[in-house]
């Protein structure tokens, strides 16, 4: 199998080749056939090479399913892809900018965060100074 080469077109190719082969007298048998199919694709497809060799019925499987089964894998494969190249896309990082009036309104928000932090630490630090007086008289 070349690179980028469809199974269609390895298809076409290799029954080219049987039947070039076939003339001159050459017999093969369904596994050997189908063993020199597995054979020739790339390491992309050995997950399926491993299922469809462990098979027990690779001896009675035509070269025609053999070629059915792995269109519908290439198809599976490219339909992955395509959705993972969809998801590349929408992860992209988009850098915010902000105007010399929005950055002077996030500026005074921040400050108003700041002040309202203080007064709720002071009158917090006054709740607590409260209690301990409170205490310090039920000891005594």
């Amino acid at each position: 199998m070349q690179v980028g080469e469809t199974i269609a077109n390895v298809q076409k190719r290799f029954t080219h080749i049987v039947n070039h082969l076939i003339g001159p007298g050459k017999i093969f048998n369904k596994e050997k056939l189908n063993i020199k199919v597995l054979k020739c694709l790339d390491r992309s497809w050995q997950p399926k090479v491993t299922t469809i060799s462990e098979m027990r019925n690779i001896t009675t499987l035509s070269t025609t399913a053999l070629f059915g089964k792995l269109r519908e894998h290439e198809l599976e494969m490219n339909r992955f892809k395509k959705q993972k190249i969809g998801e590349r896309k929408i992860r992209g990082i988009a850098l915010e900018t902000a105007t010399i009036e929005e950055e002077s309104e996030i500026n005074s928000s921040e400050d108003n965060e700041a002040e309202t932090l203080n007064l709720l630490t002071r009158k917090f630090n006054k709740f607590l100074r409260k209690k301990a007086k409170h205490y310090k008289k039920k000891a005594i």
